[in-house]
């Protein structure tokens, strides 16, 4: 049976799964299946384009959009989704750095045109929708990349006997007093230092609010 790109694309999401992204090249991909290396550039014109399909493969389900129902919210409909693709990134390893310069597929302009129409609709200018998708995407980006960094981090500390967290006490309280104050209130509650979904949840409303803002502007200006 002939080779297909839906074929490469499946080798090289359970690839990413096994060695990660430093590990996943395209002459390895190769190997794996039992190919020649330029035989790929049949189906990829290269690592990034596989990248950019690998990222739509890994978000599959992020691309049904369903659309904003009558009197629903669009913050909400916006939060509601930023959150599914947030924990669809943090469910796959290097997702996060996998999707940071991801070029939409085909398969995904559906989704990306919902989004930026959804937008609009609710009265953001077509500029300040564009802006808003990106800045609440490089959020999810972001906080799913901070997420799986500390786990290799902790893997690593594990492995080596040691401690993966970086540590919030040792430092003169009387040059740091916030420093200071912050290292105590970890000691007592550390889910604190290391709940990544609320640091995640709090800067996404935080977003959101000025969105807000944002919006009631430009209805007020228009």
């Amino acid at each position: 049976m002939a080779l297909t790109r839906d074929d490469v694309v499946d080798a090289a999401v359970d690839l990413l799964a096994e060695v990660g992204l430093e590990g996943l090249s395209l002459r390895r991909l190769a190997r794996e299946l039992g190919v020649s290396a330029p035989t790929l550039y049949w189906h990829v014109a290269d690592k990034r384009t596989l990248l950019d399909h690998v990222a739509e493969r890994l978000l599959v389900d992020q691309w049904q959009v369903t659309p904003l129902a009558p009197g629903e919210d669009w913050a909400d409909w916006l939060r509601e989704r930023a959150t599914a693709q947030y924990r669809a990134l943090i469910a796959h390893r290097d997702a996060a750095r996998v999707l940071a310069g991801n070029r939409p597929t085909e398969a995904a302009m559906p989704a990306v045109e919902e989004v930026l129409g959804t937008l609009v609709g609710a009265g953001f200018t077509p500029a300040q929708a564009f802006a808003s998708l990106q800045a609440v995407g490089n959020l999810v980006i972001g906080s799913a990349l901070e997420y799986q960094a500390e786990r290799e981090r902790d893997a690593l500390a594990e492995r080596s006997g040691g401690s993966g967290r970086s540590g919030h006490a040792g430092h003169d309280p009387a040059r740091f007093p916030h420093h200071a104050a912050l290292a105590a209130l970890l000691a007592d509650r550390p889910e604190h230092g290391a709940d990544h979904d609320a640091l995640f949840r709090h800067g996404l409303d935080l977003m959101i609010a000025g969105l807000r803002v944002q919006l009631g502007a430009t209805v007020r200006s228009g």
